[in-house]
């Protein structure tokens, strides 16, 4: 039987890609003054995405996850989080389109600030500093300063999320999410682009279904689903302190709830099952996911499911790929068939960003457009042999007009890259880029559509 779980138990266990703070008391005083703010997001809100997730390990619905590698204070500002809403709310229309399922979307935003990293120091020239780890831990800059871990940082942290969460709630629920609406959200750098040309076409296509549904009484008016989205937020849960002390009771069920973000997860340099971040996460009721990676075992895997979800719950766990565009179709089998002959329900989906960093000749960490598609061909050829549902995509990715990706129909080389590369981490995809992603994971989604639709009728 395993240990009793309690919101701190966590701490009598090995941890890694932690910072080291200098004054522990200082960090101590920090924590008792977030245990009481307010919760971010609510209980009733993560059993809500925990429904929508049974959907998808149902293979009825499908996953978008996206958003900032690692969300900055600098960068701070409503224009940028209404940029990256409206792309993923474009992404979301042209895969429902493709998938004839609905899409759970779920932003990396209101949260991601804390990164792990290779090492735990950076050298440059002659000197040595600790590695930035995030805004929420230390600076960016190149200073003994600014690489100081500070717990004030935390809090400016926790009051970003609850700015961003607000927008983010004011835009889903307020009628910006409005499909009638769905021509208004192409930005203006993407409107010109092959890929605003044929959103343009969906778009259109997508008007005249709306007359007709209006000319049967179904408008924004009178059917809530048109006029608004669920949005859910999602983070790495990196950072213990900070997720203990948002960690509260749930007072309907009497239920742990880490109200930080309504789903969290656990990277591939974090799961350790006798790790902290593994004994935290299997106590709080969230949805929650773990990122599988090129070195993990079928037996190992299987431990992990039962270790997150033992009670085998639809919607719990998330197993998010991340193996590289030219290991997918070696190491994927074996553990979609592991988890298929023990019978764990979970939800797959493909990171294709992680595994597929390279470094330019100029010297920027960098991402090929064509390696990522090839990961997400890969992971979706991998489930259609195996006869299971690719439940989802995990993209970093932004709405600014960023050149830190190269190739795509933009065709940026690494000469571009110095053009406007912003990330305060790793390369992510600007908008034109990820709606071309969307279009591209649509089409092969569509192609999966007839051997699921065959599958319905035999069974009817």
């Amino acid at each position: 039987m395993p240990d009793v779980w309690t919101p701190r138990s966590w701490r009598d266990k090995p941890i890694k890609q932690v910072p080291t703070y200098p004054d522990p008391d200082r960090m101590e005083e920090v924590e008792q003054r977030l245990r009481h703010y307010p919760p971010l997001v609510f209980a009733g809100e993560a059993r809500r995405l925990k429904a929508a997730l049974a959907q998808v390990a149902e293979g009825q619905a499908f996953m978008l996850q996206g958003g900032d590698c690692a969300e900055s204070f600098a960068e701070f500002h409503p224009d940028n989080i209404r940029d990256t809403f409206r792309v993923l709310l474009q992404m979301a229309v042209v895969l429902t389109f493709g998938a004839a399922l609905p899409v759970v979307k779920l932003g990396r935003l209101a949260g991601q600030f804390a990164k792990p990293r290779s090492a735990d120091d950076e050298t440059v020239g002659e000197v040595t500093l600790p590695s930035y780890r995030g805004d929420m831990i230390n600076g960016m800059d190149f200073t003994p300063e600014a690489r100081v871990p500070d717990p004030e940082r935390i809090v400016q942290g926790y009051n970003q999320s609850a700015a961003t969460l607000n927008l983010l709630r004011a835009f889903a629920q307020g009628g910006y999410a409005d499909l009638q609406k769905v021509h208004q959200w192409t930005l203006g750098f993407v409107a010109d682009s092959p890929q605003g040309e044929r959103y343009r076409d969906l778009a259109n296509r997508l008007d005249e279904t709306l007359a007709f549904m209006a000319a049967c009484g179904l408008t924004s008016e009178t059917t809530p689903q048109i006029r608004e989205v669920d949005f859910f937020t999602s983070h790495e849960a990196l950072l213990l302190n900070y997720e203990q002390a948002m960690t509260r009771i749930d007072s309907t069920t009497g239920d742990w709830y880490d109200t930080s973000a309504h789903l969290l997860w656990i990277g591939d340099r974090t799961r350790q099952l006798d790790g902290a971040h593994v004994e935290f996460l299997r106590g709080v009721e969230n949805p929650v996911a773990v990122k599988v990676g090129p070195t993990i075992e079928p037996d190992e895997l299987i431990r992990l499911i039962d270790t997150l979800n033992p009670w085998n719950e639809p919607g719990r766990l998330t197993l998010i790929a991340r193996m590289g565009t030219d290991k997918v179709g070696q190491l994927l089998p074996p553990l979609i068939r592991a988890v298929q002959r023990e019978g764990r329900a979970v939800v797959w989906a493909c990171d294709p960003m992680h595994a597929n960093m390279v470094k330019s000749a100029n010297g920027y960490k960098t991402r090929h457009f064509d390696r990522i598609l090839g990961e997400v061909r890969a992971f979706f050829d991998v489930h259609r042999a195996e006869g299971t549902h690719a439940g989802g995509v995990h993209f970093e990715m932004t709405g600014q007009d960023v050149t830190e990706c190269v190739g795509g129909a933009q065709a940026i080389t690494e000469a571009n890259l110095s053009d406007r590369y912003h990330t305060h981490c790793d390369p992510r995809l600007n908008a034109k880029q990820a709606l071309e992603l969307a279009f591209l994971v649509a089409e092969v989604l569509k192609e999966n559509r007839a051997p699921r639709e065959d599958r319905a009728a035999a069974q009817s």
